[in-house]
């Protein structure tokens, strides 16, 4: 089997072990930003395409373990006004990825400025969200921040900022909520396929690696369950934001370095 596995780094391996496990956790519903990190983290050791390429399966597999813990918690309208607004975000981000395939550089310093707006957007929700009061978004609310989501999910799997923004002033149980943003990216992800497979990203190759990798899919979203249930999410998200910051700082840098 061996022959059949692309030879990476081992750092990659150590990063891209981390990011699957995050993706799991954040999808379980505990601390659900943090998956934002997997892109970054993994774009630090190999290409942008490829570490979206390798990725999305693995958020697929996720997507459909915490659709099975959150499958009878949804919130139907908010996911058909979302829905087609992502369609949108999907096709504007897969034509946006076709025009930097081949200029890494330029991808990596998008990730980076992506993953330190998304801290910054996390630091002031706090503070937004403590003078928000309840009200529930205009559709065309919804469409436009599906449509955002939609597009920033497929430049770096990070379309949970804009979704945030649509679903968090309805202060919805947080089950319904971890519901509703499972349902709406378990459709989404597989939504990503069609542009990933036009741009010729998703590789035969990277079946063994994915492979590889899928276990720690179930071990991120059974960490995630029992985290959610047994403890707060404070200072896990404190030390995630932390090294995304670095991460994103890190691939700015890289982006700069080369223009």
């Amino acid at each position: 089997m061996a022959s059949y596995i692309p030879e990476y780094p081992i750092a990659f391996w150590f990063s891209a072990s981390i990011a699957v496990i995050l993706i799991g956790i954040a999808k379980a519903g505990f601390a659900g930003g943090v998956s934002v990190l997997a892109i970054p983290l993994v774009s630090l050791t190999i290409s942008v395409p490829e570490a979206a390429a390798l990725l999305l399966p693995l958020l697929i597999l996720t997507d459909i373990l915490a659709f099975f813990y959150y499958r009878r918690d949804f919130d139907r309208r908010c996911i058909k006004i979302l829905l087609p607004g992502a369609m949108i975000g999907i096709s504007a981000g897969g034509m946006l990825f076709s025009f930097f395939i081949g200029k890494d550089y330029i991808l990596k310093m998008c990730i980076g400025i992506l993953a330190v707006l998304f801290v910054l957007f996390q630091i002031s929700r706090m503070y937004i969200m403590g003078i928000m009061e309840k009200h529930r978004p205009h559709s065309l609310e919804g469409l436009l921040m599906g449509a955002f989501s939609g597009f920033t999910s497929t430049i770096a799997h990070a379309g949970g900022p804009p979704l945030a923004m649509f679903l968090l002033p309805q202060k919805m149980p947080k089950d319904l909520y971890v519901g509703t943003t499972a349902v709406f990216f378990a459709v989404t992800n597989v939504l990503k396929l069609i542009p990933y497979s036009i741009l010729g990203i998703l590789k035969v190759g990277n079946i063994a690696t994915i492979a590889l990798l899928s276990p720690l899919c179930y071990v991120g979203v059974r960490l995630g369950v029992y985290l959610n249930r047994h403890f707060t999410e404070r200072w896990f998200n404190v030390l995630i934001y932390t090294i995304l910051f670095i991460s994103g700082i890190q691939l700015i840098w890289v982006g700069i370095s080369h223009l």
